[in-house]
């Protein structure tokens, strides 16, 4: 076999390194039986990296180039331009040409050939690279040949394909080209097949684009195409487009632009004929690769050639059901406020605590509702939960309904009209809320806390395997604890009367959102009481320049050893150590056990810090409770007064003084399970630090933070036997990385469609973005566009616009006077905590960061649900 040219014949899978993705692809398609490719051959990278490897200017190029980064766009452009020159200017050595002119012969040598690069990361699972390199069609003759294979090897540094990967972390060195030579074909039509809609990721669904002549056109943008979509054997939509320009190959070589006639400009590319026929190569194709895919083609005399193949990238992984059954997967990380992907050991501990039917893709854990949906009670409950929850998740799930696509036992259509319109409020007065006295969430608390001083005594003596048992099973005492009905009466109540509430002082009185003043500066909760507190840290250190100047500088976390060195030092560390013996297991994205906790890192809260030592005077914390405290006593005094002067006025006042009361003693609880959940976890995580420790003195693993990426059953056998295939771990890092890529829909079908909710609004001022109100009031200020809690530099009456916000973003709150984050709903952590501290707040917002700027100065209308750029 020569190193230097292979033909298709001579390439599966396990070629990769020699013939990049493409020319892979190219000869595993040639294999596969009624698929017609092009013949053709490739050369290799061993032939590129002789050429380029004794090279000193191309090296000491590329030894500059290695050391810029995506920012530094101007010296990456020269730096490219100068290696295409060097490269193309490399003459092709002998034996080289002698073995591409060897093949030629074979093919044809005055045939006309499609040269075309192949990187070794290319078209991969991963990563598509399409595009990023060069092809040239319609090249005849020896000469010309040769000089294109140049023109690919130097088109390894366009500048796009650098910046690309650079964005995906390839080493420029390690990434090398062959060159894919490919007999023309001289097409009446071409385009792209894809065996999933790249649209609504129906797995179910194939779409096909398709143009006159040559695809070039169609995949540089030049013309509309048509666009068919087939499912089950059946043409189900077709967009038959304005086709004004088609690209053509020139006889003596090169391709040319060509105006339609304009009979046939709106005529149909592909007959229904030929689009079924099509389609049922590309579910060969899918078939052969094991993956959806994005297949060129080309049509010629009525006959279909395929000249590519490659994974689709963009697509979200279905959850495995192994059944045939149809599923409809809600996002459990939409309704907890952490979209990012676990970690094993993170998503293992998850799976331990949940109850349902759950299942993983993409690093995220998803519900399969199907068994909800096949009832009429069952629909019910779901949409009043995703409704408080994730109204646009509540949207997508009645468009299910809709279609049917889970048959219910009831099929009765005014069922599915009173869907759309129960509110189901929980009466306010129902017994089991009368009954409940404002002691018991005191009571509660305190059961919480001493159940984990129980855990911490008990957990210190246990080690190896007796330690993963013993957290193993206290995940049942955390269930216990978290699915209590006692505790989930309390914070219901509280929810139900705020729906109440609203409800009614809206019909009553004509007021929205009432019980958003209702709700601030409510005791117990655990969540706003961090804000405040870091606000009384800042007021401890304020005292202190030295100090205050010492955190503004400082950049690493043994920060409270240095600071006792100054005047009040000791003073400052107790203040920030007390915070975080109470708040210090707290972190984003906390509900995995990974994440870095404050305690870990305290590092995080220095800016917080300082923030509130700036924009604050002293002791504003207090005031601010008590401010809002006061507006919420006003409030109540308000409406009861407005309500007294109707008909049944008193009936009416005393039904809606027992609601505010149940707002005012029990939401505040509404935070604590949860803060209950994350302390349980930090002494989990405490503990199995430890055993890490000692998995690294002995060998077994690299680094601490290795076992993060095995399950608890996993990390439990490494303990046991002391050892460790490494590759795991290797793989499972990798794996978490592509995870991070992904972006997991809210609502997912076991076709793998994604089903899109929206806000039905009416009267939206011009250009105004819709979401969810869910804090009242209407303020104006400048957008800070935060990604990572580490990255906020706030300062006072910036309106935070950020993904999603957990109970850890609550100290920048006591900063801000406005919040906008893309998930959310009514009852979710940012807008509890936002109604709590009196911010205007709308959530829900579909791409919130995207298209609003960093810096805009936006209008947030908390009242009625939506964002204006100003």
């Amino acid at each position: 076999m020569n190193s230097y040219v292979l033909s298709f014949q001579e390439i599966d899978k396990t070629k990769i390194s020699i013939v990049g993705g493409k020319g892979t692809n190219l000869g595993e398609l040639s294999r596969i039986t009624g698929i017609l490719v092009p013949d053709g051959f490739c050369v290799t990278t061993e032939a590129y990296k002789k050429i380029i490897e004794s090279n000193q200017e191309f090296n000491d190029s590329l030894d500059e180039l290695s050391h810029l980064r995506v920012e530094d766009r101007e010296k990456v452009n020269e730096a490219c331009k100068k290696i295409r020159m060097v490269i193309e200017e490399i003459p092709i050595p002998k034996d080289i040409e002698e073995d591409i002119t060897s093949y030629l012969t074979k093919f044809g040598e005055k045939d006309a050939y499609a040269v075309r690069s192949s990187a070794t990361a290319e078209d991969l699972p991963t990563a598509s690279f399409a595009g990023q390199q060069d092809t040239y069609l319609n090249i005849i003759g020896m000469e010309a040949i040769l000089k294109h294979i140049s023109k690919c090897f130097a088109s390894l540094f366009t500048e796009r394909a650098v910046i690309y990967r650079l964005q995906n972390g390839f080493e420029h060195r390690k990434v090398h080209l062959s060159v894919v030579i490919q007999k023309m074909v001289f097409p009446e039509a071409a385009g792209i097949l894809f065996t999933a809609d790249p649209v609504t990721s129906n797995r179910k669904v194939l779409s096909i684009d398709a143009s006159f002549g040559l695809g070039e056109a169609l995949v540089s943008g030049l013309v509309n195409a048509d666009n068919y979509k087939v499912q089950n054997g059946e043409v189900i939509d077709k967009k038959i487009s304005t086709k004004k320009l088609a690209i053509y190959a020139l006889k003596d070589g090169g391709t040319k632009k060509n105006e339609i006639e304009l009979e046939r400009q709106n005529s149909q590319v592909l007959t229904d004929e030929q689009i079924l026929r099509l389609t049922h190569m590309g579910r060969r194709i899918e078939e052969h690769f094991g993956f959806p895919q994005d297949i060129e083609w080309c049509l010629a005399h009525d006959t279909f050639y395929i000249v590519q193949s490659r994974p689709i990238t963009t697509l979200y992984p279905v959850p495995e059901a192994n059944d045939e059954e149809k599923h409809v997967y809600l996002s459990v990380g939409h309704q907890q406020m952490m979209t990012d992907p676990f970690k094993p050991l993170g998503m293992s501990l998850k799976e331990l605590i949940s109850f349902g039917r759950w299942f993983k893709a993409g690093g995220r854990l998803f519900v399969d509702v199907a068994p909800m949906l096949a009832s009429p009670d069952g629909r019910k409950t779901l949409l009043n939960n995703m409704r408080q929850l994730e109204p646009l998740t509540e949207d997508a799930v009645m468009t299910i309904i809709e279609r049917d696509f889970i048959k219910c036992l009831s099929n009765d259509k005014n069922e599915q009209n009173n869907l759309k319109n129960n509110k189901n409020i929980s009466a306010a007065g129902s017994e089991q809320q009368k009954e409940l006295d404002p002691k018991i969430v005191s009571e509660l608390i305190k059961k919480s806390q001493s159940s984990i001083e129980e855990l911490k005594q008990k957990i210190q003596t246990r080690s190896g395997v007796d330690l993963i048992d013993f957290i193993m099973e206290d995940t049942n005492e955390l269930k216990r604890i978290l699915f209590d009905p006692q505790s989930t009466a309390v914070f219901m109540a509280a929810i139900n009367a705020s729906l109440w509430i609203n409800e009614k002082m809206n019909d009553w009185l004509g007021e929205k959102n009432a019980a958003d003043i209702l709700s601030q500066s409510v005791p117990n909760n655990i969540t706003s009481e961090m804000g405040l507190e870091l606000m009384d840290v800042a007021d401890v250190i304020r005292p202190y320049p030295e100090i205050v100047d010492f955190l503004e500088h400082v950049k690493d976390d043994n920060f409270l050893e240095e600071v006792i060195k100054f005047h009040g030092g000791k003073e400052a560390q107790d203040a920030i150590l007390s915070y975080l013996s109470k708040f210090g297991m707290r972190c984003s994205g906390e509900i995995d056990i990974t994440r870095t906790r404050f305690s870990e890192k305290p590092i995080t809260l220095v800016p917080m810090i300082i923030s509130n030592i700036k924009n604050f005077e002293p002791s504003v914390g207090k005031k601010k409770f008590e401010q809002g405290r006061q507006e919420a006593l006003n409030k109540e005094q308000e409406l009861l007064s407005r309500l007294r002067k109707l008909p049944d006025g008193e009936q009416k006042a005393k039904e809606t003084k027992r609601n505010i009361d149940l707002i005012r003693n029990f939401i505040g609880y509404r935070e604590y399970p949860k803060y209950g959940m994350i302390s349980r976890y930090f002494v989990y995580k405490q503990a199995l630090m430890k055993e890490a420790k000692r998995l690294v003195q002995d060998g077994v693993i690299h680094e601490k933070e290795d076992i993060y990426y095995l399950t608890l059953e996993e990390l439990r056998q490494v303990v046991h036997t002391n050892k460790l295939n490494y590759d795991i771990i290797v793989k499972q890092k990798e794996k978490h990385k592509l995870n991070e890529k992904l972006t997991p829909p809210r609502v997912m079908t076991s076709d793998g469609e994604i089903i899109i909710g929206k806000y039905k609004k009416e009267n939206l001022p011009a250009g105004a973005i819709a979401g969810l109100a869910v804090s009242s009031g209407v303020i104006e200020g400048r957008a800070r566009v935060i990604l990572n809690m580490e990255d906020a530099v706030l300062e006072s009456g910036d309106i935070l616009v950020t993904s999603f916000t957990d109970p850890s973003w609550t100290p920048l709150f006591v900063s801000i006077k406005g919040l906008v984050t893309e998930i959310g709903g009514l009852m979710t952590h940012g807008a509890v905590i936002a109604r709590e501290y009196g911010l205007p707040a709308v959530v829900g917002v579909e791409n919130a960061t995207k298209l609003i700027k960093d810096g805009q100065r936006i209008r947030v209308n908390g009242t009625e649900g939506y964002i204006e750029i100003l």
